[in-house]
């Protein structure tokens, strides 16, 4: 088998760009789908990576069809997100074999994130893999791959310091807002999602001890559980208009396909804020907040891209750690190139098994009928192994023979190293063992 992966991310493709390539967590099976029934015919092994940095299609197939299916699969993750296939090439990345193997270790251990070190990618990574399970699109190379880049990870972690002292984007949000208002107990703080990154988000801000907190979300159940766990008000979505000018400090990650925020409402706040200023983040990927707001002289707004050199600046300090790990990486890659090329020899393997089967029951049904006329058991066995050893060596008899000049040495050497691997041993040691 071999295996491509196929994507864009922060390094490759703008914010907006990225947006319309987001799947949903609820959209990566039926997507898996489609494109296992636009490629029925080659029937690939597909899983789709999809956060707000990067979306990666992951393709496992013959090593005859999987170079021809990487044009097809251009298409269709172009047609996911509405745009011509020539743009999608300009800001995307395909990599093969050992190279797509190496760069999903590095996603899974943090090295290719925004975020050196980060670890939310690996949950992410992990989601991707029940989705692709869930589509029946994940076969045994990709779970080999995805499985190895875990237990990668895992090791990173464990065995280096990649991760530590990591300043996440939720750090980085808390960072830039102490910057702009004196002090953080001084100001409300409305939290707009209830997801994972919005809980890491909120988490950082209640260690600072805002003087209030709210949670507006889409389902007012999970906004008030979320709500709950850090004292906080928990609002609907749809109220969010009325009440955005009560909070100094916004942070927004839903996975909203459209922007919730609007410019005419955070004009309105300001409005009624009297131009107080306001902080905003929008985390998501397609945009929570319109762009337009940071036009806005009261408005201080940060998307992820926005974030990056603070964080990247965080990273510095480990970049001694990322030599360590990118060792533990090449360790994972030759080990998973190693498998694979394995895995090309299990047609050939499973043949002579099926051969020497054949073999083995003609050989046994001769010898049965021997044995039923009477024959004696000795010289019955003697004719069964002498059967199956002519059977065995035939065909390397006829390729020696067959063979002229330097082609015959070769086969000759093959044939030595196939069965004469053992005349070098002791026969005393064997006959004792």
């Amino acid at each position: 088998m071999s295996v491509f992966a196929l994507g864009l991310n922060y390094q490759t493709a703008p914010l907006d760009l990225r947006g319309r390539f987001a799947f949903g967590a609820e959209q990566l099976s039926p997507a898996l789908r489609g494109f296992r029934e636009r490629l029925q015919r080659a029937m690939p092994e597909a899983a789709l990576v999809s956060t707000c940095n990067r979306t990666e299609l992951y393709v496992a197939a013959d090593p005859g069809r999987a170079c021809e299916l990487v044009r097809p699969a251009m298409d269709w993750l172009a047609e996911q997100g509405g745009v011509a296939g020539a743009q999608l090439e300009s800001y995307s990345y395909v990599m093969e074999n050992r190279e797509a193997a190496r760069h999903a270790f590095r996603v899974a251990s943090g090295l290719d994130s925004m975020v050196l070190g980060e670890p939310q990618i690996l949950g992410q990574m992990k989601q991707a893999v029940r989705q692709a399970e869930s589509a029946g699109t994940l076969g045994t190379t990709l779970h080999q791959l995805f499985q190895r880049s875990f237990s990668v990870a895992k090791e990173v972690r464990t065995s280096t310091e990649i991760g530590s002292h990591s300043i996440s984007m939720a750090a980085a949000a808390v960072r830039l807002a102490s910057q702009l208002f004196e002090d953080l107990r001084d100001i409300k703080v409305l939290f707009v999602g209830a997801g994972e990154m919005i809980e890491l988000v909120a988490t950082h801000f209640a260690a600072r001890e805002p003087k209030a907190m709210a949670v507006a979300n889409r389902t007012l159940e999970r906004g008030e559980k979320l709500a709950g766990r850090f004292g906080a008000q928990a609002l609907r979505l749809a109220d969010l208009p009325s009440c955005l000018h009560e909070y100094d400090a916004v942070i927004s990650c839903t996975a909203s396909t459209l922007p919730i925020i609007g410019l005419g409402a955070v004009e309105r706040a300001l409005k009624a804020r009297r131009h107080r200023p306001m902080f905003m983040v929008d985390l998501a990927v397609p945009r929570d907040i319109e762009p337009e707001i940071a036009q806005l002289s009261d408005v201080y707004l940060y998307t992820v891209d926005d974030l990056s050199a603070l964080v990247q600046s965080a990273g510095e300090k480990r970049q001694a750690a990322v030599q360590q790990a990118e060792a533990i990486i090449d360790a994972g890659v030759q080990s998973f190139s190693h498998w694979l090329d394995q895995r090309g020899s299990v047609p050939l393997i499973q043949a002579l098994n099926q051969q020497a089967d054949r073999w083995r029951a003609a050989e046994l049904a001769r010898a049965r009928k021997l044995l039923a006329r009477g024959e004696d058991i000795d010289t019955v066995l003697e004719a069964l192994s002498r059967g199956l050893t002519q059977k065995l060596l035939h065909g390397t008899f006829a390729e020696l023979h067959a063979a002229d000049g330097p082609q015959r040495e070769q086969v000759a050497h093959a044939v030595s190293r196939l069965f004469l691997r053992q005349t070098s041993r002791n026969p005393e040691a064997e006959g004792g063992r």
